[in-house]
């Protein structure tokens, strides 16, 4: 019986867990270590899908599954067992074929199960690709294979905040559309986003709100850190997760999940 028994700490993945020079920094490690040996589950919470963030998934010990795609699936690396997955709504194609056509500097990625396919790459859109080191296809929207499980819109900024207000405007019943930075809004079925899959984590795992930690650095984030004990959040998070008002801690490159840790060791007893 550990000091962290009962307690499950969820972490995004992306500028939080890992950080800037595309590592997970050995603070991270060592904490996440001392915390699973004191009986604490840890997992991720990722707007990656299983494509992009299975290659990743040895870099630190996970020993709960996994919230994939923004909140669209739950998945256990252990058992190799998707848990939960989510599709979005059947119109979505003729839906996304008339948002490109209203703005066309927008780039599109869509995915289907492990696959991911790309209409009209623009620049962020590639920069993207090379990131997650992950193979794709080009294609026309028309002969993308559905159902897609999330898409991902790139473009600066004020271009997709005129996405999201066309979606909100020409079909607000389907989709959750959240930033995951400010070069690319995420799209998931209505309904689904990282706190609505992390509270069907929990209730999965039977572990209670009160002993729910979240982190993460970005408007997808601030679901899930709503359910959280204590929100967490690293220095370099955005100003809207700032304004949200998370606990800000130490920058991601410097270990982030080792403030955390070090937090809760102050706050939880030695069990005798």
């Amino acid at each position: 019986m550990g000091k962290f028994d009962g307690l499950l700490l969820v972490s995004d993945f992306d500028d939080t867990l890992y950080d800037s020079h595309h590592r997970v920094p050995p603070r991270n490690l060592a904490a996440i270590n001392y915390w699973l040996r004191e009986g604490g589950r840890f997992t991720v919470a990722t707007g990656r899908a299983y494509t992009t963030f299975s290659p990743y998934v040895h870099l630190a010990p996970i020993n709960a599954p996994v919230v994939l795609s923004n909140g669209s699936a739950i998945y256990d690396f252990h058992t190799q067992t998707m848990l939960v997955e989510t599709q979005l709504d059947p119109r979505a194609p003729q839906d996304f074929q008339a948002l490109m056509d209203a703005i066309p500097s927008l780039g599109m990625e869509a995915y289907h199960g492990e696959d991911i396919y790309v209409f009209r790459p623009n620049e962020v859109t590639y920069g993207h690709m090379r990131k997650v080191g992950t193979d794709y296809t080009l294609a026309p929207i028309s002969n993308m294979p559905t159902p897609w499980n999330k898409i991902i819109v790139q473009q600066e900024y004020d271009q997709l905040l005129k996405a999201r207000a066309w979606l909100e405007e020409h079909c607000p019943e389907r989709y959750e559309a959240i930033f995951s930075n400010r070069y690319y809004l995420e799209i998931t079925r209505r309904g689904c986003n990282k706190g609505g899959m992390v509270q069907r984590l929990i209730d999965m795992l039977g572990v209670e709100r009160e002993n729910l930690y979240c982190v993460g650095d970005n408007q997808n984030d601030i679901p899930m850190m709503a359910l959280s004990a204590i929100p967490f959040a690293p220095a370099n998070c955005a100003q809207e997760v700032k304004d949200w008002g998370a606990t800000i801690l130490c920058h991601c490159d410097d270990g982030v999940i080792g403030d955390i840790v070090d937090r809760l060791d102050r706050i939880y007893p030695d069990k005798q």
